[in-house]
């Protein structure tokens, strides 16, 4: 079966697809999801200390789920994802390490050295085991039904910090972009378990859009949360930023089919590598110490995850 398939058309999954791309999808997005909650834990002040303690239980929630996912992907999972990048780093660990000293906040780095570990698929027969179709259907709801009650404390404080009921350490438009990518976590779950294909043409294209996006948005972020010393690379951020708005707006038009597609995906993909460098070289100087920000380097590690996880998207466009 191919992934493609025809522009628009769509095809039921077999039971190995299903199993491998729902475990591949989870094994990102839950450790996504957990990081999410980290993020939200260290951004509250006293005053909130029952929304961290709640972010802290989503937290271990999401641990406990992306335990589980590790456990069944062992031989599952494809070369392509297992070597992107997109599940850990050779940064990750430290990454963690060094983020959990400064915020005092709990990591279970275990998961990273497991994740690490993960095997790609050596035998096609265990993807067509009825059991682990059924574990896998049973993670899925359990991971939808974890991601929408996250997508609600998200609501729940971004709704707080515009109407000045609540500060935060975070961003509003970083609230709104979390809140963002648990929907779109939230939608491909939904799409596997009703056995629809996730990888069609016409998908990747709106991948291409969203995660265009979602780099504009890490772009700024990083801009904004740079010491004001680190001029060179704030303008650095600053053009990225500039440059995946108008990849954003392209992508729109290729997916109207008012522009090639061909030609936005071959610019992406340059953009989104060069991208991918700075935000390694960035990982790197957080956890060295060596650039001035407020921001510490967990955060760093996870947008260089998530551009590593679109660079495979946009492998497969091309």
């Amino acid at each position: 079966m191919s992934f493609f398939g025809f522009f628009g058309r769509e095809y039921m999954l077999s039971r190995e697809d299903y199993i491998r791309l729902s475990l591949e999808l989870n094994l990102f997005f839950l450790r996504i999801a957990k990081e999410h909650s980290i993020f939200l834990e260290s951004s509250f002040t006293g005053k909130d200390i029952r929304f961290a303690q709640e972010a802290d239980t989503f937290k271990v929630q999401f641990e406990g789920l992306l335990a589980e996912a590790i456990a069944l992907s062992n031989g599952v999972i494809s070369p392509e994802t297992a070597n992107s990048g997109e599940l850990v780093t050779p940064l990750t660990l430290s990454a963690e390490q060094v983020s959990s000293f400064l915020t005092g906040i709990q990591i279970n780095s275990s998961l990273t050295q497991a994740e690490a570990n993960i095997a790609a698929n050596s035998n096609s027969g265990m993807l067509a085991n009825p059991l682990l179709e059924q574990r896998v259907f049973n993670l899925n709801q359990r991971a939808i039904s974890l991601t929408s009650a996250l997508a609600q404390f998200k609501t729940a404080i971004l709704r707080n910090v515009i109407s000045c009921q609540m500060f935060t350490t975070n961003y509003p438009l970083l609230i709104d972009h979390i809140l963002r990518e648990a929907r779109f976590y939230l939608k491909m779950l939904a799409k596997l378990q009703n056995r629809r294909e996730i990888l069609t043409k016409r998908d990747l294209l709106e991948q291409e859009a969203f995660w265009n996006q979602i780099m504009a948005e890490h772009s700024k972020f990083i801009r904004g949360l740079l010491d004001p010393t680190e001029e060179d690379l704030i303008n650095t951020a600053n053009n990225f930023g500039k440059e995946f708005d108008k990849l954003t707006k392209d992508a729109i038009a290729a997916l109207d089919q008012t522009i090639p597609a061909s030609k936005v995906t071959s610019d992406s993909l340059q953009a989104t590598k060069r991208l991918r460098d700075f935000k390694t070289t960035g990982t790197k100087g957080l956890i060295n110490c060596n650039i001035k920000a407020i921001a510490y380097p967990l955060l760093a590690d996870h947008v260089l995850r998530e551009a590593n996880h679109y660079l495979r998207i946009l492998k497969q466009l091309g």
